[in-house]
């Protein structure tokens, strides 16, 4: 209906707050502001509102109402005007309250629905009798606008304006209504306001009500004052007596005149049309048996058949009266606008007379501009209109198209020949099998050296790189003129329809520009000829008309013609011709992009086989000299030798009994220089194995097989992580048991660099694990260096004597969150740089798809306190292993949820940990709920492209007391850094700089 929406049913419990809807409505608080929502307009400044804080009574009646009516009984007899009953509403079919209005039959009646205002006409099946604990005041209140009146002489269409203006401003809008007054019929004066905006004054405005004098005091209250007569009548329990005082006829016999009173009474409501009220039946029904007993039942429906038909000559009065005035209306219009016709037709008549005079002069001069302008599209080519140069491109490409040279089919044979000989050689681990592999390869390898050289010569004598100079200066200008092409399957209906289109279009420019030649002819004509009519030389005389009469006619068509030519040339292009050229433009695009690739596909096979004539035919049946390694090789042990000698001197000399400190200081700086050669010597081992792994992968995958005493196989197979020139002995590292007791952890120093080496116990079958496990994490770290935001891996070494492996990191003391947390906590900034940093090497991790599974507040490492890194991980346990360990940071555990549930590990779970440190960071919030509630929707990659990350690019504002202050740190840093052997750390759990 109007208002609300019911609320769902709640019951017949809920008639039992009915009783305080009553109060409400009696209690009336004057000069106070209260908030309604308009639900029924009647004109322009009445309307009916419901007060929003009876909402929930306007639900549960709503609910009680759908519960009752559709059982209760439906009326009967005599219907109560003054008693509630239930309506059933004809637009949703649901029931509301309402009170009858008039009788209009005995099957309808009149009614409105009090909790809303409007009034229907309803059949009496459709009203029915509701319980007592419904039958209290209205939701919905009359208000009427404070200060603000009807016109008097207002017409129909304005008064409908007027209402609807209206409605567009309170109809289901929560209104301010300051109450002013209240008439005795229960209308509220009020000052409706929306927001900001006066009703009143905007309907004012409009001119659909104006402004009325304001009741005083005085007024208002005489307003209020409730008639006395209305009073009794209202105070009385039952129905009036219709012949209670029948024993004194006399006094009520039928006064004089009474026929007249009533002819009196009908003709002033027939002059009173606007205010017209219906006279009720039951009124005139009282006032007849009031007259005495002298009239008859049968006079009293006569009289009432007068009334009625009284009303309907009425009713049909003021539709004949609002015609009339309609069509007075019309009528005043049209001859509005045959005023105005008869001005436009005036001044066309001036303008006709005005432009004749110079009628033939300006139709040349038009004319002449058409042919100018025209002689100027002919001087411009219209190629790119009739696909011209669509059809030209296609031309070149069909009877210039590259094609691919036969050598490069024969070379492409052998090629496959020679990389299938190469894979063979690569997976042979047998010597002998192997000399075999290598000999066919080789005479491959002499066919291909064959093939290699005829398609390098073929390839020189093809002009390749000025057919593609060709080809994408005409794809370029193809581009400037039809922009963007669509991707489309490649069709020659589509050219064949292109050309059909083509066709069509000449012939038809064709035909015009015939004509336009033709009729610009004659023209011509007539002038030559009309020459000797204007020359006063010419003696002879002229007596043919038809020099003069007929150019209407050749101007006619002159003009039409160049009309249509321009109008051809100049208009647009339909949507079926820009689909037509469009699709051709994408089917020639496919073809020099097709051949563009084959040219591109033909040049690279070109310049491989540049390369592979220039590395390999000049090594033909010859290996890869060895002779750098092996050279390095020995310089290495050499340099071993020497490097234990020293440490087995310094070792002899520090327990002696009178050691010489001089002596064992100068030891101490040969063995350093000697370790550093070592270093450097290794440096330049891993440099040769780097090229015999290139040159395995590319052109002798024999290597390994021929050569396996180099160990290049475990170099390939590690990354470039494992050196067998390494050994633990040869460091003279320092034992670190503060910093870790699951496992060995050693202190050393080279070329400058303090390094950590991590020992780890393996056996054969872990042996291989860890060295897989390490080269995959090198392998990532490598491809982006300082970017991956890893922990490098410097080298991976085997122990001879002892079942060991040991991993050689860079050692950042202090450096890992836990150490730096507690003692001096980043700042905001600064937690921010180095999370985001984590957040990097977890992305670089998940990319290669390699799971941490270990990631805490001791395995994350502030360098600088702004560069973050995420440490390695305990190579020798699987990814289960490593997350099953519960770290803990803080109060939390760093095991997301489903691993302890026992599923796998996942990037989603080294981001749960990562959202678990991060809770030491600032301004955090919104990326933390991500990764605690939407873990498997986040990835590492959407971490480091968050906004709390997003740190503006100018240098931050210089502390010079955290400056200072962590100066001091350092120092205290470096000097118990000097003195390992005094300072213990003890750390909460888990290991510094180490998994």
């Amino acid at each position: 209906m109007w208002g609300w929406e019911h609320a769902p049913r709640a019951g017949a419990a809920a008639a039992a707050s009915f009783s305080g809807i009553v109060q409400m409505d009696e209690d009336i608080h004057y000069n106070k502001v209260e908030d309604v929502v308009g639900s029924h307009v009647e004109d322009a400044v009445t309307f009916w509102a419901q007060s929003i804080s009876r909402n929930e009574d306007i639900m549960k009646i709503g609910c009680s109402l759908s519960e009752v009516c559709p059982h209760a009984n439906s009326v009967f007899g005599n219907l109560d005007l003054k008693k509630i009953y239930g309506g059933l509403f004809s637009e949703d079919k649901c029931w509301y309250r309402c009170k009858i209005l008039k009788l209009i039959s005995d099957e309808k009646c009149l009614v409105r629905y009090i909790d809303y205002g409007n009034t229907e006409i309803l059949n009496r099946s459709d009203i029915v009798e509701i319980p007592l604990d419904l039958q209290f005041s209205s939701v919905a209140k009359k208000y009427r606008l404070w200060g603000l009146q009807i016109p008097s002489g207002q017409e129909v269409n304005q008064f409908d304006q007027g209402r609807t203006f209206l409605g567009s401003l309170i109809f289901e809008k929560e209104i301010k209504m300051r109450i002013k007054a209240t008439y005795q019929d229960g209308t509220v004066i009020a000052q409706a306001e929306y927001g900001t905006v006066d009703i009143g004054e905007e309907v004012a405005k409009k001119g659909f009500a104006e402004k009325c004098k304001l009741p005083s005091s005085t007024d208002i209250s005489e307003e209020q004052k409730p008639d006395p007569g209305q009073l009794v009548l209202r105070n009385l329990k039952g129905p009036i007596p219709l012949w209670g005082h029948r024993s004194n006829q006399s006094t009520f016999g039928r006064p004089k005149g009474r026929l007249n009173g009533r002819q009196t009474l009908d003709s002033k409501d027939e002059n009173d049309v606007g205010n017209h009220v219906p006279f009720p039946k039951e009124c005139l029904a009282i006032g007849d048996f009031n007259l005495g007993s002298n009239v008859s039942l049968a006079k009293i429906k006569q009289d009432q058949k007068l009334i009625e038909e009284n009303e309907k000559l009425k009713t049909e009065k003021e539709v004949l009266l609002e015609s009339y005035k309609a069509l007075e209306l019309k009528v005043e219009q049209t001859a509005q606008e045959l005023q105005q016709e008869k001005a436009t037709i005036m001044d066309l008549t001036k303008h006709l007379k005005s432009t004749l005079k110079i009628h033939v002069g300006t139709r040349m001069k038009n004319l002449a501009a058409k042919i100018e302008r025209l002689k100027e599209i002919r001087r411009v080519n219209i190629s790119v209109r009739l696909g011209n140069d669509l059809s030209d491109a296609i031309q070149m490409l069909d009877e210039e198209c590259f094609s691919t040279p036969v050598s490069l089919d024969e070379l492409e044979i052998v090629w496959a020949e020679y990389n299938l000989a190469q894979e063979k050689i690569k997976t042979c681990q047998n010597v002998n099998e192997g000399d075999i592999l290598i000999a066919r390869r080789n005479e491959v390898q002499q066919k291909l050296c064959m093939a290699v050289e005829v398609f390098i010569l073929a390839v020189d004598e093809l002009p390749l790189n000025k057919r593609l100079k060709t080809l994408q200066d005409l794809s370029a200008s193809l581009e400037a003129v039809y922009g963007q092409a669509n991707e489309g399957t490649n069709s020659e209906e589509i050219l064949k329809k292109f050309y059909d289109w083509k066709r069509e279009k000449r012939e038809e420019l064709t035909s015009v520009r015939s004509e336009t030649e033709v009729s610009l002819q004659r023209l011509v004509a007539w002038f030559q000829s009309s020459l000797k009519a204007f020359d006063l030389s010419v003696e002879e005389s002229l007596t043919s008309e038809d020099t003069i009469d007929n150019i209407d006619e050749i101007l006619e068509k002159a003009e039409s013609s160049v009309c249509k030519e321009l109008e051809i040339s100049l208009i647009e292009q339909g949507d079926a011709d820009k689909e037509i050229i469009l699709s051709t433009y994408s089917q020639v695009l496919q073809k020099i992009h097709s051949e563009e690739r084959l040219i591109a596909a033909v040049q690279s096979k070109y310049k491989h086989s540049i390369e592979f004539k220039k590395q390999v035919m000049e090594s033909l049946n010859k290996s890869p000299n060895l002779d750098h390694l092996l050279s390095v090789k020995k310089t290495l042990k050499n340099l071993k030798a020497r490097l234990r000698w020293k440490l087995v001197e310094k070792n002899n000399l520090e327990e002696s009994d009178d050691p010489d400190g001089s002596e064992i200081e100068k030891i101490k700086q040969e063995i350093t220089q000697l370790r550093n050669s070592v270093f450097q010597e290794i440096y330049r081992e891993r440099e040769e194995y780097e090229k015999l792994n290139n040159l395995v992968q590319k052109w002798f995958p024999e290597l390994p097989l021929l050569h396996p005493e180099i160990g290049l196989l475990k170099y390939m197979n590690s990354g470039g992580l494992l050196t067998m020139s390494l050994e633990r002995d040869l460091l003279d590292a320092e034992p670190m048991k503060e910093l870790s007791t699951k496992r060995p952890l050693l202190r050393s120093e080279v070329n400058g660099q303090v390094i950590l080496l991590k020992g780890y116990s393996v056996d054969v079958d872990t042996e291989a694990r860890v060295v897989q496990r390490a080269a995959a994490y090198h392998r990532v770290w490598r491809e982006a260096k300082e970017e991956s935001g890893l922990l490098p891996l410097m080298f991976l070494f085997l122990c001879k004597s002892d079942p060991m492996a040991y991993l050689m990191v860079p050692y950042y003391p202090r450096a890992h969150l836990s150490a730096i947390q507690a003692s001096m906590p980043l700042t905001s900034e600064e937690a921010l740089k180095v999370m985001k940093g984590v957040a990097q090497g977890l992305h670089t991790l998940h990319k290669a798809d390699i799971i941490h599974g270990s990631l805490h507040q001791n395995n994350v490492f502030a360098l600088n306190r702004e560069q973050g890194i995420v440490g390695d991980f305990d190579f020798t346990k699987s990814v289960s292993q490593r997350a099953s360990v519960n770290m803990k940071v803080g109060d939390l555990s760093l095991v997301s949820p489903e691993v302890k549930m026992g599923k796998p590990a996942s990037p989603s779970s080294d981001l749960y940990a990562y959202g678990c440190i991060l809770l030491w960071g600032d301004n955090v919030k919104s990326l933390l709920c991500s990764l605690i509630y939407r873990r498997s929707s986040m990835t590492a990659e959407q971490v480091l492209n968050a906004e709390c990350f997003l740190l503006p690019k100018g240098k931050s504002t210089p502390n010079p007391e955290k400056d200072t202050e962590y100066a001091q740190y350092k120092e205290e840093e470096e000097l118990k850094l000097e003195n390992l052997d005094k300072h213990k750390e003890k750390t909460r759990s888990g290991e510094a700089n180490f998994d």
